[in-house]
């Protein structure tokens, strides 16, 4: 290098500081010191611009949840604070004040019957606040180098429903589903490598509590020399969700040794039941399954109530795209005016809860109680009203006279 060299952004030659970089036609240099203050320069208009995040407050989070979500009123609280906490974090520690107190990530565990709102309540948070929403389902995820998909495509899905935009990826929000099906099996002689059991649960550690990981960019596996990408967890929202079934039974136990006894009054038991699911602790949780350090990185444990038939009702026909709603517009497109009345909702909410799988059922009730109706409706070209009433969702079949067609 010549000697008479000097940096070309702060005019010091190569004595005055330690090392100065060329540029590749040797024109030009740039020493350490300018160097670090371009990074600290890019740094800080990164941070202005990832601190234009508008941010509602917790009453308004919980305002729009009310919208698609019946019921649940604890779980939406509750998830609508620890939402607002994670991203007003997240503004606080892009701030570059000095001497300033580090806020940590508290991720979130959900707890409730299958159909019950877990998963919505998740992408409905994702969609107020416009953030990237990735859901995965914990059952494909397995140790890396065994058959299924590695931790790492958790993220890989995030990255590309941010449409490939590393930096909106990193404040997005990553719903884990079936977690409880990831607890590590019970000790056995002949049981072979828990691959999607325990090894799951350290695999998720790391990108739980936050690092860089590097990510590919499709979850073709097919090709591992595809090109990656480096992908800060630090500030991904996790939200883990899972039935837990048999988990109520534990908790109980627990409580029972504590007491040194049991409560022998049945009609006590429902509400026994409904106290203990909203106390559940984290031995509760590694009894169940779960290690230690996994649980660790969910502090935050919100429990969902099972629904019965007035939440199904109302889930049929408050939230603002209802199915009520939907299968009227359905029906309105093809100039046919349906309606239900209270009789009919009541017997889709009896058939749904008998489904046992939650609010899910409604829908599968109700395609199968239309079935008919949206085949043969469309063929008339005469305007229709249909009023459905109960006779016709116990019987799908019944004739047009049954469920009272007014033309």
């Amino acid at each position: 290098m010549n000697s008479d060299a000097i940096c070309s952004f702060c005019g010091k030659s190569q004595k005055e500081v330690k090392r100065l970089i060329s540029s590749p036609d040797t024109l030009s240099f740039i020493c350490e010191n300018c160097v670090d203050i371009c990074k600290e320069i890019i740094k800080e208009q990164e941070t202005k611009k990832m601190q234009k995040f508008v941010l509602p407050t917790p009453k308004e989070l919980k305002e729009k949840l009310d919208e698609y979500i019946v019921g649940q009123e604890s779980a939406k609280k509750t998830m609508a604070v620890a939402v607002y906490n994670h991203y007003k974090r997240l503004n606080y520690n892009l701030n570059t004040t000095q001497d300033k107190v580090e806020l940590d990530k508290s991720n979130i565990l959900l707890i409730g019957p299958t159909g019950v709102g877990k998963t919505l309540i998740a992408k409905t948070l994702a969609k107020i606040l416009k953030v990237p929403f990735a859901c995965v389902d914990a059952t494909t995820l397995t140790e890396a180098g065994y058959v299924g998909d590695d931790v790492e495509s958790v993220l890989t899905r995030l990255l590309i429903n941010a449409e490939y935009d590393v930096k909106k990826a990193e404040m997005g929000i990553v719903y884990i589903d079936e977690i409880d099906k990831i607890a590590k099996k019970s000790e056995s002689r002949n049981l072979t490598r828990d691959v999607s059991g325990e090894g799951v649960q350290q695999a998720l550690l790391k990108i739980l509590e936050g690092t860089k990981a590097n990510v590919m960019e499709t979850t073709n596996r097919k090709n591992p020399h595809q090109e990656t990408v480096e992908l800060d967890t630090t500030n991904v929202l996790f939200i883990c969700g899972g039935a837990f079934v048999g988990l109520n039974n534990i908790a109980e136990n627990h409580k029972t040794e504590k007491n040194l006894g049991f409560i022998s009054n049945s009609k006590n038991r429902k509400s026994k039941v409904y106290d203990l699911a909203h106390n559940i602790g984290p031995d509760d949780l590694i009894e169940f399954g779960l290690i230690p350090e996994f649980v660790g990185r969910l502090p935050i444990v919100v429990t969902l109530d099972e629904l019965d038939e007035n939440a199904m009702i109302s889930i049929l026909t408050k939230p603002k795209n209802n199915l009520v709603l939907q299968y009227k517009t359905i029906f309105k497109i093809d100039g046919i005016d349906i309606d239900f009345d209270d009789d009919a909702l009541h017997e889709i909410a009896k058939k749904a809860l008998n489904l046992k799988i939650g609010a899910r059922g409604l829908r599968t009730i109700m395609e199968e109680s239309m079935l008919n109706l949206m085949f043969e409706s469309p063929s008339k070209k005469e305007k229709q009203k249909i009023v459905i009433n109960s006779k016709h969702i116990q019987n799908p079949k019944t004739t047009k006279k049954e469920i009272a067609i007014v033309s």
